[in-house]
């Protein structure tokens, strides 16, 4: 792996953007004539037979034996196999088709995954076939780090050039959106009413406890996230770099919200946990793992817990098996009352905030006048360079942001 090189004064190289995006602005303020957008999932088995082939797509390149993926696979074994992260996406594109046409946006949604059919490639394909060139990226996860941007710009980068549609097709991507209104929102109802329940039932606050839970990643990885020293949208993001950063940030404007609609929730505390972890143990992820710190509330004098899905965007595996099940169950051991609090799904604040990202785009809003509801918002329209970095691969070709 080649250490990222201090940033140069020469003109950015953006690969396969748009002519605005090609400058390598932070924040494109003049309006793009997006054609078609692209709905960017992860993918997910859809039958017991999928199982297998779905995991090797997940961890290929790492020469995990299938032995051992079957280890992991009983996640998906419990649920006959199916994933619901297709049927999830398959709705919120039709609720993004809605929420388009009700503003007079004529723009085409073309859905494809990384891991699972229907593939990146062959939503590309669709969108070229049907003269939609100019594409403007939503991926599903709204965060900062290799997995949940960096690796689906590189996705995009690949699909581009094995399609060879790299010379007729763009590819940008809407900003980060972990502190769009229309994200936080439905967090800030969903802890609102679990903390108002508790507290209804006669319970003190301070015997109440809120865990805001996202996917736990390597830490080598973490300590990348976000602009890179030497860049000057660079910060000290803390323990965690920027996607750790972002989740905590996220968290404060929630239990802030709650705690100015129920007064007595200010004296709920909160933390931020992880989850899902995977890797061999001797690599370093960030922690605490959300079911330790279920199993040392007790002991804090906490009786309920409201767990909170901040990380994530619908309720598929990783909340169906990892929070619905392996955490409360965790929480039940504890003796303690839980509440999983919901996802942004296809909540309509949710669906309107991203088609506002979109015409944020369409009409070069100024970034002054964007929406956010922390300080560290909001996030670049061109990713900056040598963010979210994989430590073990190294940098490769990468769309929507400037190289490497």
């Amino acid at each position: 792996m080649t250490p990222a090189e201090p940033l140069s004064e020469h003109a950015p190289t953006v690969p396969f953007a748009s002519p605005a995006a090609s400058s390598g602005s932070p924040h494109i303020e003049v309006p793009v004539a997006y054609d078609g957008i692209l709905l960017a999932g992860f993918g997910g088995p859809e039958g017991q037979d999928d199982v297998i082939p779905f995991l090797r797509n997940v961890t290929r390149g790492r020469g995990i034996p299938d032995e051992r993926l079957e280890e992991v696979a009983h996640h998906y074994r419990h649920f006959d196999g199916i994933s619901p992260i297709n049927a999830q996406n398959r709705a919120l594109k039709a609720a993004l088709e809605a929420e388009l046409a009700s503003r007079g946006l004529h723009l085409p949604v073309y859905w494809g995954n990384r891991n699972w059919a229907p593939y990146l490639e062959e939503a590309v394909q669709d969108a070229a076939a049907s003269g939609h060139s100019n594409l403007l990226a939503l991926a599903t996860s709204a965060y900062s780090s290799f997995s949940s941007c960096r690796q689906y710009r590189e996705d995009f980068a690949r699909v581009l050039d094995v399609t060879g549609l790299g010379g007729s097709v763009t590819i940008d991507k809407v900003r980060q959106f972990f502190d769009h209104p229309g994200f936080v929102q439905p967090f800030i109802d969903g802890v609102r009413d679990a903390v108002g329940g508790f507290l209804a039932d006669g319970l003190p606050p301070e015997s109440v406890r809120v865990l805001f839970s996202t996917h736990s990643i390597p830490t080598a990885d973490a300590e990348r996230s976000g602009p890179r020293e030497g860049d000057p949208h660079h910060r000290e993001w803390g323990e965690g770099g920027a996607y750790a950063a972002q989740h905590r940030a996220v968290a404060e404007v929630v239990m802030s919200a709650v705690a100015a609609a129920i007064p007595a929730a200010a004296r709920v505390g909160w933390e931020l946990v992880y989850q899902s972890r995977s890797g061999p143990p001797t690599q370093p992820w960030l922690e605490p793992d959300v079911n330790d710190v279920i199993a040392d509330l007790p002991g804090a004098g906490v009786e309920a817990v409201a767990i909170v899905p901040l990380g994530f965007m619908s309720d598929h595996m990783e909340v169906l098996w990892d929070l619905d099940t392996e955490a409360t169950d965790a929480a039940a051991e504890a003796g303690l009352r839980s509440v999983r609090t919901p996802t942004p799904g296809v909540d309509p604040a949710f669906v309107a905030g991203l088609v506002d990202l979109v015409e944020e785009r369409l009409r070069g809003t100024a970034a002054a006048d964007r929406p956010h509801l922390t300080d560290l918002g909001p996030w670049f329209d061109v990713c900056r360079p040598a963010c979210c970095e994989n430590v073990r691969a190294g940098f490769k070709p990468a769309a929507a942001g400037v190289a490497p």
